[in-house]
């Protein structure tokens, strides 16, 4: 192998590596399966919360931004989830990761977003909820069972719906 080759192989592999590890360095913490760890945050309307505030409710826990086109997308999709599954033990607790906290009151309001759960991180995922999960970029969702365990990370409110019609069917 001549040296020309062989750095170019150098080169693609040390590509490959960067790209995984960056690849790694965005995903959240936990995954399918793992309990959701406990946080406690206070909310848009002064009072304070905890995740485990919500045991034996399915629980959307959504990461999101005012100023994050993909969010404000798919906000109409979560907010009819919600209004289909609030009254059968479904909730949303979602975190605001912003820089102007009137812009993230403003899309609340906008954007219909009718739960209660709604807390605010400021600066960029340097809060404690977005560092204990580990988000890198938004938005990010989680989706918890009755008992707290992840059901799904990162679902399309496709894959919210349906899977919320499958465990809450009858009840």
């Amino acid at each position: 192998m001549n040296k020309s080759t062989f750095l170019r192989l150098g080169a693609v592999a040390l590509v490959a590596v960067l790209v995984f590890a960056w690849y790694r360095y965005r995903q959240p913490r936990f995954i399918v399966g793992d309990r959701a760890p406990d946080f406690e945050v206070t909310l848009a309307d002064g009072q304070r919360a905890r995740l485990s505030d919500l045991n034996g409710k399915y629980v959307l826990l959504h990461f999101w931004g005012s100023w994050c086109g993909p969010c404000r997308a798919e906000n109409p999709s979560l907010v009819a989830i919600y209004q289909q599954y609030h009254g059968q033990g479904f909730e949303i607790f979602s975190i605001g990761i912003e820089r102007n906290p009137n812009a993230w009151k403003r899309a609340i309001q906008q954007d219909e977003l009718s739960w209660r759960y709604h807390a605010i991180e400021t600066g960029d995922f340097a809060g404690g909820t977005s560092k204990l999960f580990n988000i890198k970029a938004i938005p990010a969702t989680f989706l918890l069972n009755p008992e707290g365990d992840i059901m799904g990370v990162n679902l399309s409110p496709e894959q919210i719906e349906k899977t919320l019609a499958e465990r809450l069917a009858g009840r």
